[in-house]
């Protein structure tokens, strides 16, 4: 006798499928990474992020009122700060009116409602590349978290909703939590990188900020020193904990496909939103591929958004948003 209760019955139609999917993706998942260079009428494909661009701020007003009309309402910002302003304590990233900070009042200008939150790291500021300040051969974790705290604190000023730290030094929650508190800014979120890991995924990411570590004596190489081995999982966890411990209101996962297993044991362990980080090296692979006719374009960017959201994100920072949201709209 076959069996009474048949699974495929609620796959038998598109109808049937929509009816009873246990994940849907919307426009109200995605936070969208926006390059920001100096200039004006300056749209720059990035060539290892096909069709993804860097905007000056008179472009970047007109791409956030793009996103807002396609039901995106956040945004995560970055930018690309010239080499002559770079040196090895970010000191340009203080400065009231840095790139970063008129980018802020930029987006706020355009339209009013977007939530913005901004990165907070040394590497686009660093002469050398990495996110702290570097001495004698090492990248220091206490003089780092100050400046971090004070990029915050200007980031808040310039009207950012949230900050994002993304340079994983110890401590640097409480240390920008307590700055922003003293200040007034209570109401200024952080979203922290706290599971971010020392990926192979970035490389895309640093061309589009020329923000790679450089190769020089008494230089580190790599980033290996303060993000996270690839090969952990409970580190993960303990790192994650003690950001919210210290005043984190989102937790995220970097990067995405390779470490969904440490999304869904995040989500499983915390009680705070976890957003997910779809890196460059990612969107690259499904570019390249699709550009061969190696696979479904559409298909593929779908099926991978659609398990970060499965896995357990509640936010999820992806090249793909436009495409998707267009996709999903029909």
């Amino acid at each position: 006798m076959y069996p009474i209760r048949r699974n495929r019955r609620l796959r038998t139609s598109e109808a049937i499928r929509s009816l009873v999917r246990e994940t849907i993706i919307s426009p109200n998942d995605f936070l969208v990474p926006l390059f920001v260079v100096e200039g004006t009428g300056v749209k720059e494909e990035i060539a290892s992020m096909p069709n993804y661009y860097r905007y000056s701020l008179d472009l970047l007003e007109q791409e956030v009122k793009e996103l807002w009309s396609l039901g995106l309402k956040s945004v995560l910002l970055f930018v690309k700060v010239p080499d002559a302003l770079k040196d090895n304590k970010g000191t340009e990233a203080l400065n009231s009116e840095g790139l970063m900070q008129r980018a802020i009042k930029t987006v706020k200008n355009a339209c009013p409602g977007m939530l913005v939150m901004t990165d907070v790291a040394l590497d686009p500021y660093s002469s050398f590349g990495h996110d702290g300040i570097v001495q004698n051969g090492k990248i220091v974790n206490d003089d780092t978290a100050e400046v971090l705290a004070e990029m915050s604190l200007s980031h808040a000023q310039a009207g950012a909703d949230f900050v994002a730290p993304s340079d994983m030094m110890d401590g640097r929650i409480l240390t920008i939590r307590e700055a922003l508190e003293d200040e007034g800014f209570t109401n200024t979120g952080i979203m922290s990188y706290s599971a971010k890991y020392a990926s192979a995924f970035y490389g895309p990411f640093r061309d589009a900020l020329d923000s790679a570590p450089v190769d020089m004596v008494d230089v580190p190489k790599d980033k290996k020193t303060y993000q996270m081995d690839p090969a952990n999982r409970d580190e993960a966890i303990r790192e994650t904990e003690m950001d919210i411990d210290e005043g984190a209101d989102i937790v995220m996962v970097k990067p995405g496909i390779a470490y969904l297993d440490i999304v869904r044991e995040i989500r499983n362990a915390v009680e705070v939103p976890v957003a997910v980080y779809q890196v460059s090296g990612e969107y690259a692979m499904i570019k390249a591929a699709a550009e061969k006719g190696w696979l479904d374009h559409d298909a593929v960017m779908l099926e991978q958004i659609t398990a970060i959201k499965r896995a357990g994100a509640h936010i999820i920072a992806s090249y793909f948003a436009k495409d998707v949201v267009r996709l999903i709209a029909g």
